[in-house]
């Protein structure tokens, strides 16, 4: 987005030709990754090296419960890691180059689910979840790791509506651009709880769902990982370059 065009003029040959200076804007998008439950910022940190280099602040932190707090895992709820999230979301908004009216949230797994979550507490205008993962609003203070697995795995595989879900009722809400990615052979989050995140996305302004073939939920395989990484970055380019050209 050009942030400013001034006249200029140009003195040759006892001439004056017109011309116009297109002075870039001085803030730019900020992008906020957030990584999936027993993850860390690791998983995201090539994919942000790669988006920051599009010319944007990239932020990612690693949730309680993890990686240097990893002590703290059998205590941490979705709660704590909620407040994680908006202070993460707050400390990338307060960076001086950062435009706040375009923030990108990219989560993963549990991260996705936190994500969507997010986006109905602060500005998001780009939303990107990968195999999201969906738990019930029940026990949202409890321990995540004490949390029912068949709870889990029964809501998962049934139609879950935004009445019904915190964060697909956030999902509902949103009106800005989504991006969606599943994995084909995904243990943990099955096509089922993919498409109640889809069918909740009902005001979005773009709605974009990719699967990646072969890969799993963790995307073990090399090839699933740079798959993801280039759906994500080429999306990424994609809402940046519109949001520039449009403003």
């Amino acid at each position: 987005m050009v942030g400013r065009s001034d006249p200029a003029v140009i003195e040759v040959a006892g001439s004056e030709l017109q011309g116009t200076f297109l002075t870039p804007r001085s803030k730019i998008p900020g992008v906020l990754f957030i990584h999936g439950w027993g993850g860390s910022q690791s998983f995201d940190l090539l994919r942000a090296q790669g988006i920051a280099a599009l010319g944007c602040i990239c932020l990612t932190f690693d949730l309680r419960g993890h990686a240097a707090t990893e002590a703290q895992r059998e205590q941490v709820s979705r709660d704590d890691n909620l407040h994680d999230i908006m202070a993460a979301y707050d400390r990338l908004a307060a960076h001086p180059g950062l435009d706040s009216t375009e923030v990108a949230v990219v989560g993963s797994s549990y991260g996705a689910y936190l994500a969507a979550i997010l986006s109905g507490l602060r500005k998001v205008r780009w939303l990107a979840l990968q195999v999201p993962a969906l738990y019930p609003d029940d026990h949202w203070f409890k321990p995540k790791d004490q949390l029912d697995r068949s709870v889990l795995r029964a809501l998962r595989n049934r139609a879950v509506t935004p009445d019904e879900n915190r964060a697909l009722a956030a999902c509902a809400g949103f009106q800005g651009d989504v991006l969606i990615v599943e994995s084909e052979h995904d243990d943990f989050v099955p096509h089922s709880t993919v498409m109640n995140y889809r069918s909740a996305f009902r005001r979005a302004h773009s709605m974009t769902h990719r699967i990646i073939d072969g890969a799993d939920h963790a995307l073990t395989e090399k090839t699933a990982q740079r798959a993801y990484t280039a759906v994500l970055v080429n999306w990424i380019t994609e809402m940046i370059t519109g949001a520039r050209i449009s403003g």
